[in-house]
């Protein structure tokens, strides 16, 4: 089944109510903002890392990035990085890749929410696809998911090449 539809069949099992928003193909968080007209720090980049032996999501907004010395430190691990796309592929059957929600729990996985997106009421997020989104409540998807809130962002360099 599609993420889309699991997602849904999820939020609604749980009576919270959600958007979802269609939009030009996008391959990245901070694209797919735009393609929306929303504000790049009310959508949710999904990171997934490997921490030792173990994958996690970390989600911070698309306008920052990850500091993964700092995250090695959140989530106590001694090596932490990026998972390849192929095991993006493996572990998200049902999504293209690099589109997976922030519903870890959906997966088994942890999930790790930078502090910066705890500050909005709503949060967007990539739903499977590089033309799909959601929009929910902040509140609402912190309740369902119970996602661990530390601070891992850095600032984007502004270096231009």
């Amino acid at each position: 089944m599609p993420v889309l539809k699991r997602l849904q069949t999820y939020l609604d099992s749980h009576k919270i109510s959600y958007k979802v928003l269609n939009h030009d193909k996008a391959f990245s968080a901070q694209r797919t903002a735009e393609a929306l007209h929303v504000p790049g720090d009310l959508f949710a980049k999904v990171v997934v890392a490997k921490a030792d032996q173990r994958f996690v999501m970390a989600v911070v907004t698309s306008t920052w990035r990850i500091d993964f010395k700092r995250l090695e430190e959140v989530l106590d691990s001694k090596h932490v990085r990026l998972a390849t796309e192929q095991e993006l592929a493996k572990l998200f059957p049902d999504c293209e890749v690099g589109t997976m929600p922030p519903f870890g729990n959906l997966y088994s996985m942890a999930v790790y929410v930078d502090q910066l997106l705890t500050k909005d009421e709503h949060i967007f997020f990539d739903a499977g696809t590089h033309t799909g989104a959601m929009k929910l409540r902040y509140r609402d998807f912190a309740e369902l998911v119970r996602p661990t809130v530390a601070q891992f962002h850095r600032e984007p360099s502004t270096l231009q090449y």
